[in-house]
């Protein structure tokens, strides 16, 4: 997450979701994975949704209140961290490697990660937005590695009963090799007893929101995600289930 995406298409899907589930009774953590601001693309300018009305119809305080935030120049993800928008715990420390080390960087994630755990902690949900998804090994180590969600960052909300959210970012792969990943993902004996879920944000930017859930919490997440997508929503997201023959 940057600043700069603040109130675009993107954070509607993800607050939408977010919403759904807080409505369902399930307590929500989010880390931003707040990195520095980058200016050599146009990246969050996807914004003409605030002025569409079949966006409105799927969650109309939502939309009004990203559209204040918009149109009030207030990009930040600090005017995210509203309760009128989200009851949530949020961590919002920026995860900023600018002229470190790799020793360097690597002490910096493992305090900052160490902290957003203690932040976190209690949440039946957590959701972690790193602005391209699951690490992938040409970022393992490199300063551009804050732009990723690690796998033992993962395993470690996870490992305190959180049910995890991860956003993935759809680059010019298909629907296939990010399902196949998420299964390996889940499957794996770091989240032991884990159950997979994913919805893609067809609309505009093409993103995936990645579930990694506890039993204890899986029936509440599929009949709030279900109800979701007999609303408005169901235009914009396309559920992708994982059956034990999967």
């Amino acid at each position: 997450m940057q600043d700069r995406y603040t109130g675009d298409l993107g954070d509607f899907s993800k607050l939408g979701i977010l919403r759904t589930l807080q409505t369902a009774g399930l307590s929500i953590g989010v880390n931003w994975y707040l990195t520095p601001d980058e200016n050599h693309n146009g990246d969050g300018r996807h914004v003409k949704y605030l002025d569409q009305e079949e966006y409105k119809a799927c969650d109309a305080a939502l939309w009004l209140a990203l559209k204040n935030i918009v149109e009030s120049n207030h990009r930040k993800a600090c005017y995210l961290e509203n309760e009128s928008i989200l009851q949530a715990s949020f961590y919002s420390e920026r995860l900023d490697f600018t002229g470190k080390t790799k020793t360097e960087r690597e002490s910096i994630r493992k305090a900052w990660h160490n902290k957003a755990l203690s932040t976190l902690t209690g949440n039946n949900i957590v959701c972690v937005d790193p602005d391209n998804g699951l690490i992938v090994p040409s970022a393992v180590g490199r300063p551009k590695e804050n732009k990723y969600v690690l796998y033992d960052e993962l395993a470690d909300y996870y490992a305190q009963q959180s049910s995890v959210i991860y956003y993935q970012h759809k680059a010019r792969k298909p629907d296939d090799f990010y399902l196949r990943q998420h299964k390996e993902l889940i499957c794996s004996q770091v989240f032991p007893d884990a159950k997979g879920l994913a919805l893609k944000f067809k609309t505009t930017s093409q993103r995936y929101y990645f579930f990694i859930m506890h039993p204890q919490h899986q029936a509440v997440i599929e009949a709030a995600i279900k109800n979701m997508l007999s609303t408005a929503w169901n235009k914009h997201f396309m559920l992708f289930e994982f059956g034990e023959e999967d």
